[in-house]
Formats: C-alpha cells, sequence, structure tokens
C-alpha cells in the first residue's frame, strides 16, 4: 500500500456528496470513531495512512450537515428522535464492518461505501422529519425543540399558526353530560404548555371561567336549557400568548324536536296537590328509560292509593266506634 493507495483513499472521500444529516452531533457516533481510530486501524490499516483516512472519515461525516436548504427535504434542524434513528443505523453498519475484520484496501472501500449508503438512509429520515414531525400543527403555536446541524445545539423553535383552531358544534339533550375536548394530538410534543382553561361567552362577548387545570376535557353533568351556548378553550404556555384556542357551540336538542319521538324521561317531579298526584315529565329519548320510568310512577301511584284507602278505612272504624261508644252510654246510665 504505496502511493498509489493514498490517491485510492482521497479519490474515494472525494467521491462522498454532501449529505443530509447531522449525526456527528451524537456522541455515541463520535465515540464509535474514536474507537475505530484507536482500537481497530492498527491492526488493519499502514500506520502511515491513519492520519490521512480518519481525517477523510470526518470530513465526511462533518459534510453530512452541507447541504442546500429545501422545505421538503431538509431545513437544517432535526428532532432527537430522528438523529437517534440516523445514528443507530450508522452504528450498526460500522460495527457489522469492524466485527467482519476486514483490512487493507478493501476495509477501506467497505467504509466508504457505507458512508455512502448511510447518506441514503439519512435522506429518507430527513424527508420523513421534514413532512411528518416538523411542525405538524395546522393551528395554534407549538414550542418544537429541534437539534440543528451547524452547531449542534438544542434549541426551541416556534412553529406559529393561527391561534384560532375553529369552531366545534357539540349537540347534546337534556340530562346528558357535555363533553368539551381542546386535546390536540401534538400538544404532548409541545414544550412551555400551561393549562387548559374553558370559558362561557356570553352574548356581550363577556367570558366567564368554568374551569382551569391540566386535564383537556371539560364534562358539565345534567345539561339543561341553560348551558346552551356558546364555550371558549384557551391553552396557555408558560411565557406568553395562547398555544391554541377553540370555540364551541353547544345546542340541546328538546323534548318534540322535528324527526324525534317523544317519550317519558329521566326528569320527573311528583307533588301531591289536594289529594291527587300530580305529575309533570319532560320528554327525552330513549325507550328504555322512558318504561322504567313510567313503571316506576306506576308503583308510587299506587303505593300512594293504598295508603290513602288505609287511611280512609281507619277513619271509617274510629268513626263507628264513637257511634256505638255514644249510643251505649245513652241506653246504660251507670256506665
Amino acid at each position: 500500500m504505496g502511493p498509489r493507495f493514498a490517491v485510492f483513499l482521497a479519490a474515494l472521500a472525494n467521491c462522498l456528496l454532501p449529505a443530509r444529516c447531522c449525526i456527528i452531533c451524537d456522541r455515541l457516533v463520535v465515540t464509535a470513531l474514536k474507537s475505530l481510530e484507536r482500537d481497530y486501524l492498527p491492526g488493519h490499516l499502514d500506520t502511515k495512512h491513519h492520519k490521512t483516512f480518519m481525517k477523510r472519515v470526518l470530513d465526511a461525516v462533518k459534510d453530512f450537515k452541507d447541504l442546500p436548504l429545501d422545505e421538503t427535504s431538509f431545513m437544517g434542524a432535526i428532532d432527537e428522535d430522528t438523529l437517534e434513528q440516523a445514528s443507530w443505523s450508522f452504528l450498526k453498519d460500522l460495527k457489522r464492518i469492524t466485527d467482519s475484520d476486514v483490512k487493507g484496501e478493501l476495509f477501506v472501500k467497505e467504509l466508504f461505501w457505507m458512508l455512502h449508503l448511510q447518506k441514503d438512509t439519512f435522506a429518507n429520515y430527513a424527508i420523513q422529519f421534514q413532512k411528518e414531525v416538523y411542525c405538524p400543527n395546522k393551528c395554534g403555536t407549538m414550542l418544537q425543540v429541534l437539534i440543528w446541524c451547524n452547531e449542534c445545539e438544542k434549541q426551541v423553535h416556534a412553529c406559529r399558526k393561527s391561534y384560532d383552531c375553529g369552531e366545534h358544534s357539540v349537540k347534546v339533550h337534556e340530562m346528558e353530560d357535555i363533553i368539551l375536548d381542546c386535546h390536540l394530538n401534538w400538544h404532548h410534543a409541545s414544550q412551555g404548555l400551561a393549562d387548559y382553561s374553558f370559558y362561557r361567552v356570553w352574548g356581550n362577548n363577556s367570558e366567564t371561567l368554568v374551569s382551569k387545570g391540566k386535564e383537556p376535557i371539560m364534562t358539565k353533568p345534567l345539561a339543561g336549557p341553560d348551558d346552551a351556548g356558546n364555550y371558549r378553550c384557551e391553552l396557555g404556555t408558560v411565557n406568553s400568548g395562547p398555544a391554541t384556542i377553540i370555540r364551541y357551540r353547544v345546542t340541546e336538542c328538546f323534548a318534540g324536536a322535528r324527526g324525534r319521538k317523544p317519550r317519558v324521561v329521566a326528569a320527573a317531579a311528583v307533588a301531591a296537590v289536594e289529594g291527587k298526584l300530580l305529575i309533570r315529565t319532560k320528554e327525552t329519548k330513549g325507550k328504555g328509560k322512558g318504561k322504567e320510568t313510567r313503571e316506576m310512577l306506576n308503583r308510587r301511584m299506587k303505593k300512594k292509593k293504598k295508603a290513602k284507602h288505609q287511611r280512609n278505612q281507619n277513619k271509617d272504624l274510629f268513626l263507628f266506634f264513637n257511634f256505638c261508644l255514644k249510643n251505649l252510654t245513652q241506653t246504660v246510665p251507670n256506665f
């Protein structure tokens, strides 16, 4: 391995086009390259070529970050998961080569061909990240942690879209729960989020805070006519400004609505007026509950009638006893 080998080594390195990755930012990759120089090269490559070889390898890996910016494939930054996937692929192939115990020119060919393939592999990872992971929010502001390849620094990137995430229509029936869901699928990946605040919005544009906390879902049990109207959810951030605003229009399906079958439901008020049973019922959906309610009211009515009948019998017996006692005292003076 003389001058011809040195020329061959330089030619292979120069054939490596800039790749779409920054795996040199991973400390495991840096450690593996140091181990390659310290532990593997001494027994597998002529000592006089060690310095030139490692310089070419390091330059090739560092050049991965030098490429034109393209919003569809690479923007100069990736997230930690993408870096981990690319680094794992690189380390796996590097270990495969060192485990093979290949030496000399064949080792050099194997290594630089591996780097060439890893560029394509990372290009796919970068494209996937750019399309599916980079700023996935369609609305609101997402604070996404990215690794910038030029400096290998983690920074928080603000993905700013319209704060307003639209209005959702929510339909409920009387006595059902109102459930307002403010969660969006990118919330779990965003940094610096605070609390979910739910407001009731009134006609004069004033608002009343209904609930506030870490839970993205607000539940209001047993909806009534007064609960219909406009609501708003705001997800705050630790710095300033909301991350997400979602509006809700809650409408209630009242009894007797077109296309619905009336039935007796869950809010029956029973009161005794002048010895008669007054039953006021509201209508809701569902045959099962209506039947159960009617049966319950019938049982109550029968029980009331039975109790009234028993009282009347007791009253008649009491009057009869008094009548007999009065007649007895009149016919028997000394009684």
